[in-house]
Formats: structure tokens, sequence, C-alpha cells
């Protein structure tokens, strides 16, 4: 069926489609079930390209495949993906298990990180830590001193305590990220301080998160098209669906774009931060247009009556909120005034 095809960002080959058709087929036996996306995305994760190894664009067209099928498989995947990456980065060995990534900030006192012996020990609390009861090790970012460093941690070991009946989210239900509280745990450095945000991967990494906002997006573009095609020609609806076909395109023009720049070796420092700026903001806000206009032109039936399309658009609502808005605009502007990138 049309709505269960791949997305594809760039000129993918035969192999490649019917790879990136096959991992949606297993993400849709996966939807809505985080055990089933774990499995997934350990058995992937060995599969699919790192980004700047040149397949960016395959990686990123999994990505979004993966997010049209289910966000929350997308959201259990991403983040699994993106650890790899970063240990690969490293130069260090990947441990086996499901990884995550908990880099955030949150309020209060940071996550700290203090050596002991050869190692380092984690105590204190960190927010916004997806799937931190279910996953097996996750990249860590703390404090030590007034640096941020990373660390790899596993999460199965004493101290580690999921803070429970935090997590009230309608969309992402399945995905609870609420905060962990450590005491003493063992924790190995990724990287010296500063390195984790300071590598070229960084952006990358956040240029992938929009390539799955980029796939919610279509996964409900889906839906409008086959609203259209099973009933009489609606001239509000179609006008929506006109709308958000210029905004999908858009959308995937600049992923496409910045794909290949990834691989080229021309996105590193501040270039690289400033796509990601750009590319997040097109993608999130043709995201944010695609949403309301589905709202505008299916009416309440689809989100009152289907269960796939109310937790695609309640999952991507809450998705779009990792992407900084105004806060991010005001930094894309702070680089025009004092940077080189803006060549209009």
């Amino acid at each position: 069926m049309r709505e269960h095809r791949p997305v594809l960002l760039g000129g993918r080959t035969d192999a490649e489609q019917r790879a990136l058709a096959d991992l949606v087929d297993r993400a849709r036996e996966a939807a809505g079930d985080v055990p089933a996306a774990l499995e997934l995305a350990e058995v992937v994760g060995g599969q699919l390209p790192t980004p700047g190894d040149g397949r960016t664009g395959q990686l990123w067209s999994a990505l979004a495949s993966v997010a049209a099928a289910d966000l929350t498989v997308a959201r259990t995947l991403e983040p699994h993906l993106d650890a790899l990456a970063i240990l690969e980065q490293a130069g260090l060995t990947v441990e086996p298990g499901t990884w995550g990534v908990f880099a955030a900030e949150g309020p209060g006192e940071p996550l700290r990180a203090e050596p002991s012996d050869t190692t380092y020990v984690l105590s204190g609390r960190k927010h916004w830590c997806s799937l931190s009861s279910v996953l097996d090790r996750a990249l860590i970012s703390a404090r030590v001193g007034d640096e941020r460093q990373l660390f790899a941690v596993d999460l199965t070991a004493p101290g580690v305590s999921a803070v429970s009946g935090t997590w009230v989210a309608r969309g992402l239900a399945a995905v609870d990220s609420g905060p962990v509280d450590f005491t003493d745990v063992p924790a190995s450095a990724v990287g010296a301080p500063g390195w984790y945000l300071e590598r070229p991967g960084f952006a990358w990494g956040g240029i992938g998160v929009a390539a799955v906002w980029f796939g919610g997006a279509v996964g409900i573009a889906r839906r409008m098209l086959a609203a259209s095609e099973s009933r009489p020609p609606d001239q509000v609806a179609l006008m929506h669906l006109g709308a958000v076909d210029a905004q999908v395109h858009a959308a995937r023009c600049v992923l496409e774009q910045a794909s290949y720049a990834v691989d080229a070796g021309v996105l590193s420092g501040s270039a690289g931060w400033r796509a990601a700026l750009r590319v997040r903001e097109v993608v999130a806000l043709a995201a944010e247009d695609v949403l309301r206009r589905a709202a505008h032109g299916l009416g309440p039936g689809p989100l009152a009556t289907e269960e796939e399309h109310a937790r695609r658009v309640s999952d991507l609502e809450l998705y779009l909120r990792q992407w900084h808005a105004e806060r991010d605009q005001v930094a894309l502007g702070q680089d025009v005034v004092t940077g080189d990138g803006a060549r209009w």
C-alpha cells in the first residue's frame, strides 16, 4: 500500500529501497510496543550506516521511514543509533545491548561525575532519560567541575533508580522519559570534557532527529491523501493537501542537501551547527503546519476514532518539542549577524 512505502531521501539504490521496505514492515509489526522496538533497534543497529560514512541519506531515510510507520518505534531506534555513532566516533568498542543517550539539561543541581580509581562515579539526578528502566546502557552527560563530559553507564548497575510517576505525557506515552537518580554509579569517560558537544556528529545527530520529525509528518500527510482519494472532491481538503505537499517537499529538500553535505565533509564546526539549526527549523515548521492542516482538513473524525492517527498526532506534537523553537531562531539570528554563513 502507498501509505506503507519507505520515505526516501535522495536517490536510493534498488537494494537500499528493499532494505528500507523490510525495515518499514518490521517497524509496523512493532508499532506501539517498546520491547519489540528495542529488539528491532538491537538487530538493525549493526546494519544501518552512521552519519558521515558516505551513506547518510540511507540512514536518515531509515529514520524517516520508521517514523512514518510509528513514532514510538522511531523514538526508541533513533537514540540507540545515535549512541552507536557516538561510540564509533570516540573509537570505543560497543558493548552489546540496547543504548540510550541522556544528554539534556534539566532543572536543579546537575548530575556530577567524580574520579574514582581509574574510572568515575555518577551521583545526582539526570532529567529526560527516555526508557531508562528498560535499556541496558546509556551515554550520559554529567558535570566534571564546570565542564560537561559524556560517560558510558550500565543502567542495570546498583545505584541507578528511575523516578516513577513523573511521565504523564499523552504523546509517546510508552516512551517514559522521566528523571533517573544515580548514587555512586560507575561510569566510563567517552571523550574528553567538552568533546560531546564539539564533535561534528553532534550537529549530525540533531539533523537525524529532524529526519524523524519529517517521517512523522509524512505519516500524517499520507492520511490526508487517503482521505482525499476516498471521498468526493473537497476544495478545502485539496487546498490543505497542496500546502502540505509543498511543506513536505521543502523539508525533504533540506534533509537531502544536508545528507550530501555531511558525506562531502563540509558540515563540521560552525558550518555543521548552522546547518542543524536551519534544517531543524525548516522541518519543524513544516511538521507543525502539517499537524495544523491535517486537523483542519480531516476534522475530528480520525482523531476521535482512529487509534493509529490519533497516536501519531499526539506523538509528533510532543516529539517536536525537542526543537527549541524561538530559542534556536535566536541562535541562528546571532549567527547571521556574527558568522559568515548567510550567503543571501
